[in-house]
């Protein structure tokens, strides 16, 4: 019988995740007890990957997530909601199965506060839960102090980040559509590190995609405030030269220092640049439940964390997965979703007094379109050295050097697989 590549992966996915945690069968057999709780804060890729595995690996322990939205929008793959080549809707899942087949209590709501002495967090409606082990997943805000000018009502109605995939993301698809004949999209990227390291880099892809098929007199400016494009270099190089030379105009070493709001004039460290379309990326920090938990150690904006459990190093029985570890692995949701299972067969041994994985193994592998239907992908694999107590990087892995076809559909097969993978 033939099997298909998203089958092949699909079922990868599946075995390396039961190879990367040999001890996690005998921590499901235990003697009963009053069953445990462990309550999870963030349902993106890491915290609702967490909630489910968990369930899976240990159907007694009682698991809480607590989410603000009540559906998941996957941020990989929105850059091409700006080219026209995805919807939102095609992104968007709801949390149906994790509470149905898996049984995961979810809560939607905000978190106001958390008090890791008392071991419990307090909900925006009053409520409060209470924990043995808490998991905080709250993937990143963004850091304005430098441009003070972009409040929250700016970002949402006229300068938009799209760094989280939503109405943001619509709002710069529809300003793209409306953008004068021959005018200028405006990009900035932060300094490193933030989520999706090569994610600035694909957007540029699918803007100039955009812009060629719709408005081909028109340019893109990256002002990029990193000395040169930071991940799949070679790729997104090769690309902007052979598709978009006459589009896109790339700047590194130029950040942002000033805007104004009005009118979409930019000021940078070398240029003034008149905007008709500005998409701003700051800089980004753990999320604000992160702060909560008293688990920001690192520069005022990262969570130092120990690799076999992702307990944090500032606040005992408080874990922190995803994006807001301080870490030199990439910020990805492939990393997320790899982070949540190492984390989640550590608290469970860790909750029935069993010793944990020594030495955590796994793999990232990201896909970035460069037009709607080639991909490229970088993969690496890290494993945990016990001398440095930090991810290291394995022999394996690679870049593709130019996009293809073949790439676009495991791009499509990586994501589908890692949708189910979380929420299925």
């Amino acid at each position: 019988m033939a099997i298909n590549r998203r089958q092949v992966m699909k079922r990868a996915i599946t075995v390396s995740a039961l190879a990367a945690f040999p001890n996690i069968s005998s921590a499901m057999m235990t003697p009963y007890r009053k069953p445990q709780r462990v309550v999870i804060i963030g349902g993106g890729f890491a915290g609702a990957t967490a909630a489910k595995y968990l369930r899976m690996w240990s159907p007694d322990l009682e698991v809480i997530l607590i989410e603000k939205k009540s559906a998941f929008v996957s941020c990989p793959q929105s850059n091409l909601v700006l080219s026209g080549h995805r919807t939102l809707q095609q992104l968007t899942f709801d949390y149906h199965t994790l509470t149905s087949h898996y049984g995961v209590r979810m809560i939607q709501a905000t978190v106001n506060a958390v008090d890791v002495d008392k071991k419990n967090v307090r909900l925006s409606d009053g409520s409060v839960v209470d924990y043995d082990r808490l998991i905080v997943a709250p993937g990143v805000d963004f850091i304005y102090d430098q441009l003070s000018m972009l409040t929250p009502e700016i970002v949402e109605t006229k300068i938009p980040h799209a760094w989280k995939a939503g109405p943001q993301t619509q709002l710069l698809h529809e300003q793209l559509k409306a953008m004068p004949k021959g005018g200028k999209v405006v990009m900035t990227i932060p300094q490193a590190p933030f989520r999706c390291p090569p994610g600035p880099y694909e957007r540029a892809c699918q803007i100039a995609l955009f812009l060629n098929q719709h408005n081909p007199t028109a340019k893109l400016i990256i002002l990029d405030a990193n000395g040169d494009i930071i991940s799949k270099k070679a790729l997104f190089k090769g690309v902007w030269d052979d598709l978009y030379a006459d589009i896109i105009e790339y700047q590194p070493s130029n950040a942002v220092e000033n805007i104004d709001v009005d009118s979409l004039n930019v000021e940078s460290v070398f240029d003034s640049v008149q905007a008709d379309v500005l998409n701003v990326i700051p800089p980004q920090r753990a999320g604000k439940v992160a702060e909560l938990a008293g688990v920001i150690n690192v520069d005022k904006r990262w969570c130092e964390v120990d690799f076999r459990t992702y307990e944090s190093t500032a606040v005992k029985d408080v874990h922190v997965i995803g994006d807001a570890v301080a870490s030199s692995l990439p910020k990805s949701g492939h990393i997320a979703n790899v982070q949540a299972k190492v984390c989640a067969a550590a608290v469970i041994a860790l909750l029935n007094e069993q010793d944990i994985e020594p030495e955590p193994v796994f793999g990232n592998t990201c896909y970035s379109f460069t037009d709607g239907e080639k991909a490229g992908h970088v993969a690496a694999v890290f494993r945990y050295d016990p001398k440095t107590e930090k991810m290291a990087v394995m022999p394996g892995g690679g870049i593709t050097p130019t996009p293809t076809l073949l790439e676009g559909e495991f791009a499509d097969a990586w994501a589908h697989n890692i949708w189910s993978d979380i929420l299925r």
